[in-house]
């Protein structure tokens, strides 16, 4: 269970950074929006809270949560979005405890839990680690959200291979979820990490590849960021869709953010990035260079699984119903 402790430490490091941007907001600052359509700050917690609470749930009380699927499948389009504006009516230290006391315990749960066992999901079952894996990847995407929203720069960590992990593992999803005839050929994704070494994934050989900053890519596909905004290279007409259509997030696709929107932020000195950076110039410092091709290349895998090609997607890996879309707003199911 080591690898798995790991993860949690991700986790809880990726919720402790979300916090300290919240802690000291005011009651104005609460109800700022974020680039989610209709969602403040307050919101965005507010849904991470609700989150939490599902999953914990679903380990604690699996007749409870069953029932709670069956409300989702009788309201798809309104039963995240309900939880979210629930808590966002809690006065705000009320809101911050509550996310707090959720978090916490889901991840004493998490550790708890013995290997091989599965917890209920709005789709299907998931482990321990995959849990925790989408709950850092909805995390740090929401956390997007309320770092825009306070035109707060926020340098990228390791924890980003989370997130690149599950992007390229949904990779076919994508596809099918828009049914789309999904692609034959592995692709070759490689990711300039925020420390400046390789993430890879798929054959060295293949011809359709991804390549560009982690950071871009994480963007990307949790769509909070437009593809016109961001330093990533395609090559192949296959990989070149996928870019056009990526989501690490189960449910429907959203509509994504509108070019230029994270250019604007960087113009504005926001978390987009420097202020003279232009549309499609990467999103993190200049001095964060690409390696050398000679610098050292991790596999690219999850801390808690071995490397798979990305068009191997084992059920248990697949991302959360419940994950996030780029209006806020998920999905019942996929």
């Amino acid at each position: 269970m080591a690898d798995t402790a790991a993860l949690l430490d991700d986790l809880r490091a990726e919720g402790d950074a979300l916090d300290a941007l919240v802690a000291g907001l005011d009651s104005d600052q609460w109800a700022r929006p974020t680039p989610a359509a209709g969602w403040t700050i307050a919101h965005q917690i507010a849904h991470l809270a609700w989150t939490d609470d599902r999953a914990t749930e679903a380990a604690t009380a699996p007749e409870a949560f069953a029932r709670e699927v069956e409300k989702s499948r009788a309201e798809p389009e309104r039963f995240v979005a309900a939880g979210a504006e629930q808590g966002a009516a809690e006065p705000p230290a009320a809101l911050l405890a509550r996310w707090r006391a959720g978090r916490a315990a889901l991840l004493d749960l998490l550790a708890a839990q013995p290997e091989g066992v599965k917890l209920p999901w709005y789709g299907p079952p998931m482990g321990a680690a995959s849990m925790a894996t989408a709950r850092l990847m909805e995390t740090w995407a929401h956390g997007q959200d309320v770092a825009d929203a306070l035109d707060v720069w926020r340098a990228p960590t390791a924890r980003l291979r989370h997130v690149a992990h599950i992007g390229v593992r949904a990779r076919d999803y994508a596809y099918l979820v828009r049914q789309l005839p999904q692609p034959v050929e592995e692709f070759r994704v490689e990711l300039v990490a925020p420390g400046g070494t390789l993430w890879t994934y798929g054959p060295p050989g293949a011809a359709q590849r991804v390549t560009g900053r982690a950071l871009d890519f994480c963007l990307l596909v949790t769509q909070r960021a437009h593809r016109d905004d961001l330093a990533l290279r395609a090559e192949g007409p296959d990989a070149r869709r996928w870019l056009e259509i990526a989501q690490a997030f189960a449910g429907p696709p959203g509509a994504g953010r509108p070019a230029g929107q994270r250019a604007a932020a960087a113009t504005a000195g926001g978390s987009g990035g420097s202020s003279d950076r232009a549309v499609g110039q990467p999103t993190w410092p200049s001095a964060d260079q690409p390696p050398a091709p000679d610098a050292t290349q991790p596999a690219g895998r999850m801390a808690h699984e071995p490397a798979l090609p990305p068009t191997t997607q084992p059920a248990d890996r697949m991302p959360s119903p419940a994950a996030t879309r780029p209006d806020g707003q998920e999905g019942a199911g996929a």
